[in-house]
């Protein structure tokens, strides 16, 4: 995106905040914020990436005196030493108003109930659907994750009209809703999903199964969490609020911004947070800059909808696989649905790579023609031959948070 001058001068004062934490101290010892007077000054300050963070562990990222602090949040990942991210309280409200922003680019508006079944605790998730839609004045359903039952019954009884899920969790309540026949019971009009990567096939399912229009919600734990960008109801490209958080397209392989419009890796600077300032944070992501402006009107530049990471790619046989990539040539098989598993095994001294995918179709015959399909464009697009493997509706592990699509089970 383009840098103004305000956006010089507010990254100058960011960078001034985040040389209060010990971390900021260490990693931009020797720079000083006043010779940051143009991009090109900008361009050569140092990526900050999530490894650093665990490094900065516990509260090494910290930017203000500790009794300012009125939350911590952790990022979701399993392993590894946590990130802990530190909130004031100008840092909660700048969330919330983000988050009611996204609910009002979805078109929702304070009549409506919004079910929230992300989690909550450390997570940023549930917490912040929830801010954005008290700050907007809907009623707020703090469900939480999991126990589908009385998720179900409660969009029933209140009358639910928006959802706010991971896109493993909402086809898990679409297939449940439709194979329990209360689709007519259900009031839902909206569904704003996050979190996760997810592919043309399974929005659409969940579109259709539910009923409902779907908004792509994006956001991470290290810059605030789910809500600092959304599409809106005239196209699939998420607006990103450029007020907040300034945000670069760089080629992952060098670190070089990548030419207007190309895909790339998402790295976020952020303007206006106190607790734990951020800037150039690699985040991983890989989308590309979408130009022109949008049909709704708004001046808040674009991305694509994040197509993978630049971290989640496996090498086998020398070819790199991307769930994005498989996600793509999947959606383009007909009668292939939008749930697949990838295991990859080393067996006999030889990596194997086993690709599971569901199907509706029942007939042996009608399963191997599209098994031998899926080899065939998994050869093409991949450029490698797997062993495909058709399996029933339903058959895959269905998940409450994010759905793993690669199990590497050579290590």
């Amino acid at each position: 995106m383009d840098m103004t001058k305000e956006t010089l001068a507010e990254i100058r004062k960011n960078i001034r905040r985040a040389k209060k934490s010990e971390f900021y101290k260490k990693h931009f010892a020797g720079i000083d914020p006043e010779d940051v007077k143009a991009e090109a000054d900008f361009l050569k300050l140092p990526f900050t990436d999530k490894e650093d963070l665990r490094n900065a562990y516990p509260l090494g990222l910290c930017a203000v005196p500790e009794e300012r602090i009125v939350r911590i949040h952790s990022s979701s990942g399993t392993t590894g030493t946590p990130v802990i991210i530190p909130y004031t309280r100008k840092d909660v409200l700048d969330w919330a108003k983000m988050f009611k922003r996204c609910y009002e680019f979805a078109g929702v508006t304070a009549k409506d109930k919004i079910q929230i079944t992300p989690g909550y605790g450390l997570w940023t998730a549930g917490i912040g659907f929830q801010l954005g839609a008290e700050l907007l004045g809907a009623m707020a359903l703090p469900l939480g994750p999991g126990n589908t039952d009385k998720q179900i019954k409660m969009m029933i009884d209140m009358g639910t009209t928006v959802l706010t899920a991971t896109s493993s969790y909402a086809l898990l309540l679409a297939e449940e809703i439709a194979k329990r026949g209360v689709k007519d019971k259900i009031r839902l009009k909206k569904g704003v999903i996050g979190s996760e990567r997810w592919g043309k096939k399974m929005r659409k399912r969940i579109a259709d199964e539910l009923g409902v229009e779907l908004y792509d919600i994006y956001g991470l734990t290290e810059v605030y969490g789910p809500g600092i960008g959304i599409n809106c109801m005239h196209d699939a490209a998420m607006h990103m609020w450029t007020d907040y958080m300034y945000y670069e397209i760089i080629d992952p392989a060098t670190g070089e911004p990548v030419k207007e419009g190309e895909r790339g890796e998402l790295v976020i600077t952020t303007l206006q947070k106190e607790g734990a300032p951020l800037i150039r944070y690699r985040t991983h992501d890989l989308t590309r800059e979408v130009l022109g402006k949008c049909a709704c009107g708004q001046d808040y530049p674009r991305i694509a909808a994040i197509d993978g990471r630049s971290d989640d790619m496996v090498k086998v046989k020398g070819t790199i696989i991307f769930p994005s990539r498989v996600d793509e040539l999947l959606s383009g098989v007909d009668g292939v649905s939008s749930e697949y598993q990838i295991m990859i095994d080393h067996v006999n001294g030889k990596d194997v790579v086993t690709v599971f995918f569901e199907t509706a179709r029942k007939s042996d015959g009608e399963r191997r023609d599209l098994e031998k399909t899926v080899e065939r464009e998994f050869k093409v697009s991949v450029g490698m031959t797997p062993k495909a493997k058709a399996v029933g509706m339903g058959e895959l592990p269905r998940s409450e948070k994010k759905t793993p699509r690669i199990f590497d089970n050579r290590y």
